[in-house]
């Protein structure tokens, strides 16, 4: 092993400092232009999922303090239709850590600026892999819930991803 390949290798390992839950949270704002609906001007779904995407790899991103990558999204429901000209409004945070990846939840709201009125559209978790610029896996330091909401949904992580692990393995020996 070369030398840079120890330092990179002692880096990789180093006990990383935990972070608060605020440290990563996040928010994005999109306005529905036409090129975003379908015929009946209504929001497209792959569009909000993309929004969703973004606003998660933001608090990924910000947590961790490295590139990551989408593993995985969960279940998700649209509640209330999206208009062309609606404010949407996308807010994320790190639910949980799980030493190189990390659950980011993000719920949507569309926003009615005009009648100052706001709906909730969707929410949805969201699995990010932290990685280096070649795609190796790198750990991520661990989040630090700081209300009673930040622990509820900490503890809600660690059981959806015992689900998400048991539905890998259903998976594998079905094949």
């Amino acid at each position: 092993m070369t030398h840079d390949a120890v330092n990179l290798d002692a880096t990789r390992h180093e006990i990383l400092a935990a972070r608060p839950v605020h440290d990563s949270q996040s928010e994005m704002a999109e306005i529905v232009l036409p090129n975003d609906a379908n015929p009946l001007g209504a929001l497209l779904g792959g569009r909000l999922m993309h929004w969703i995407d973004l606003a998660g790899a933001m608090a990924a991103h910000r947590h961790s303090r490295n590139y990551v990558v989408t593993a995985s999204v969960d279940h998700i429901d649209f509640l209330v239709p999206v208009r062309v000209g609606d404010l949407v409004l996308l807010r994320s945070s790190v639910n949980r850590v799980f030493h190189t990846s990390m659950e980011v939840g993000v719920k949507v709201f569309v926003e009615n600026y005009i009648a100052d009125t706001a709906k909730h559209v969707s929410s949805a978790y969201l699995t990010f892999v932290a990685v280096d610029g070649v795609g190796h896996r790198l750990k991520v330091p661990a989040v630090i819930p700081e209300t009673e909401e930040q622990q509820r949904r900490y503890d809600d992580a660690g059981r959806r991803r015992e689900i998400r692990r048991s539905e890998i393995d259903r998976r594998r020996k079905s094949r």
